[in-house]
């Protein structure tokens, strides 16, 4: 019987171990560069130039948008004494609807949309948006191109107070950055796949080919979201082309990771300093939070077209649905405020830029399909995050971001994790909430991360 329990005594502790020590990282997956997302007959003609675009919104488009926010029916009151806790309280809906159809000033919006450089050019059947914001520089300056990219339900519109703050020429550098932000496939002015498996995976070799098309064989990466999943990735795919990975959204899905945040639940002070305890524990707190924040994830993982229906059809409807999401993710108090918070951070011509992104397009459905496509049985299964990756790793970790990591726990996929910047305040939209502080941290990313290729007798 004693040595039954031993037995079971060391499989309890060696697993762990052999898990967090001893086991193998997953080999790579076979990468496609030339998957297929269009339609089929366009693949005989593929047009691979790169043509200018503009944002036009439409008379058309406007006067329908108009006619539905203003024939909506009745909202029902919300509950007594409720203000965001149940989502978005509809008592809030009046003015903002009033705002869309009468107020937003849809024509210096649009020129809004347009005052950055845009284009679009087909990958893999799919035309893909960008903006391309190139520097002029003084001699003596080099441009380093930086690939951008946004998430869920963000847009490029994310990025605007950002841009000139990360393209700026200064006397203390010797680069300036050019940017390149694209639209995902599916969101807002870039195509949807035609057909299913188009994951996160895949879209990193997407925008892996297009910047290859834009003639960028090394460049730096950065994003939040699912612009920090698909950047991740691209860095495990092509750690040779990657200069450098910036992230402000940093959560893992790997064996050891949990392992740890379990064990750091007995004794926080094993894993994480005492002043960011609150960030990582209790754990009822936490997974308990997300719990209250994830259902719209489970909707998009598993029936994407059903909720697109009401979405697509309805702007009343999809002004809620999203406008709650930036209201409680850029402050979880927010949920207690009767307007949400809405506006207090981000502006509200913003917000309902973002919204146009979405409605002027009509991509809601293509955007969610995103998350049926990859959070699933075929994406899990490449164990993605168990893939170490030498390429440098800056991180930044917002007040109110939604999920939080100690650096070290992310050691072994980014062994050369350079630094985390640790920030009290923004949450999950960091661009809109705060550019300046998002903008310095990325090019004290690309600082460092062009030292140490320096140090080591290399060239951009």
């Amino acid at each position: 019987m004693a040595r039954i329990l031993l037995v079971l005594l060391l499989v309890v502790l060696g697993a762990p171990l052999y898990l967090i020590f001893l086991k193998s990282p997953p080999p790579l997956p076979e990468i496609n560069l030339d998957e297929w997302w269009g339609p089929e007959q366009l693949r005989l003609k593929h047009d691979t130039s790169v043509k200018p675009f503009q944002v036009k919104f439409s008379e058309a488009m406007i006067k329908d948008l108009k006619e539905r926010l203003k024939a909506h029916r009745p909202y029902v009151p919300p509950l007594e004494g409720v203000a965001f806790e149940y989502g978005f309280n509809s008592k809030q809906m009046s003015s903002w609807i009033k705002y869309w159809a009468e107020e937003y000033p849809f024509v210096e919006r649009e020129k809004v949309f347009n005052k950055y450089p845009q284009f679009k050019t087909n990958i893999q059947g799919l035309d893909i948006h960008f903006i391309r914001v190139k520097p002029e520089v003084p001699a003596g300056v080099q441009t380093v191109p930086l690939l951008l990219l946004h998430g869920w339900p963000g847009s490029v519109r994310e990025f605007d107070a950002a841009i000139p703050l990360l393209t700026a020429v200064s006397k203390d550098r010797d680069f300036a950055v050019e940017l390149i932000i694209p639209s995902l496939p599916g969101y807002g002015f870039s195509s949807a796949a035609v057909r299913p498996g188009l994951g996160a995976d895949k879209v990193a070799v997407v925008f892996r080919n297009l910047m290859n098309r834009l003639g960028f064989k090394k460049y730096y990466v950065q994003g939040g979201d699912w612009g920090a999943i698909i950047t991740n990735i691209m860095a495990t795919f092509f750690p040779q082309e990657i200069l450098g990975y910036h992230t402000n959204m940093v959560f893992s899905f790997a064996t050891r990771v949990t392992l740890f945040q379990i064990l750091g639940a007995i004794y926080p002070p094993l894993v994480v300093s005492e002043n960011l305890v609150d960030r990582m524990y209790p754990l009822s707190k936490i997974y308990g939070n997300l719990l209250y924040e994830s259902g719209y994830m489970h909707l998009q993982s598993t029936k994407p077209d059903t909720i697109g229906v009401g979405l697509t059809d309805s702007p009343s409807g999809l002004l809620a649905y999203i406008l709650e999401k930036f209201s409680t993710w850029t402050k979880p108090e927010f949920r207690q405020r009767p307007d949400g918070g809405l506006g207090a951070v981000i502006k509200k011509e913003q917000l309902i830029d973002n919204l146009m992104m979405y409605w002027a397009t009509n991509s809601i459905t293509t955007s969610m399909r995103l998350y049926s496509e990859t959070f699933n049985k075929r994406f899990f299964g490449l164990k993605l995050d168990e893939i170490p990756t030498p390429v440098p790793t800056w991180i930044v970790q917002a007040k109110n971001e939604i999920a939080f990591l100690p650096g070290w726990m992310l050691k072994s996929k980014f062994p050369n994790l350079v630094n985390e910047t640790i920030l009290d305040d923004g949450g999950h939209f960091l661009a809109m909430e705060l550019p300046r502080e998002f903008s310095s941290d990325v090019l004290n990313a690309i600082v460092a991360f062009r030292a140490r290729k320096q140090r080591a007798h290399t060239e951009l």
